[in-house]
């Protein structure tokens, strides 16, 4: 059988015996807690470079999407005028009005979307909590020995 690894000066890595061990294992976790924080970081980082010219894309076509929209509802507003035969005042009233009808009907549909959008976040947090938990548990009573239950 081997002997265990020693830091030179003859004791056990992190310690002695379970305490050693706790010690080691504790170190580990915040090594790979920090080397994932920088994986993280750095994929963010790649991400939102790669995203930075479509982003920039999209903006743009977003104003003139909305310059399209607004002309767009002038000439509806003009075939109301021609059509319902009344003031162009009256037929850009009746189109805002409309458009007005249609954006709330989409708000309140968003807005009752919104409650379930965080549900897996909600998953992810109780998943992470049970884990801390079990991580917890295991470092309290690593190495402890179970009192024998009598009849």
């Amino acid at each position: 059988m081997s002997a265990p690894p020693s830091n030179g000066s003859g004791a056990l890595r992190g310690g002695n015996g379970v305490v050693g061990s706790i010690a080691d294992f504790g170190s580990d976790v915040a090594t790979l807690l920090e080397l994932q924080t920088q994986l993280a970081a750095a994929d963010l980082k790649e991400t939102t470079d790669r995203a930075a010219v479509p982003l920039a894309v999209v903006v743009a076509a977003l104003f003139v999407a909305l310059a399209a929209l607004v002309v767009g509802l002038l000439g509806i507003a003009d075939l109301v005028e021609l059509i319902l035969k009344v003031s162009a005042g009256t037929a850009k009233l009746i189109t805002a009005a409309f458009a007005f009808v249609v954006v709330g009907g989409l708000v309140h549909w968003a807005l009752r979307s919104v409650s379930s959008i965080q549900e897996p976040l909600r998953r992810s947090r109780e998943e992470l909590i049970r884990n801390f938990s079990w991580l917890k548990t295991v470092m309290v009573y690593s190495g402890r020995s179970y009192p024998s239950r009598k009849l």
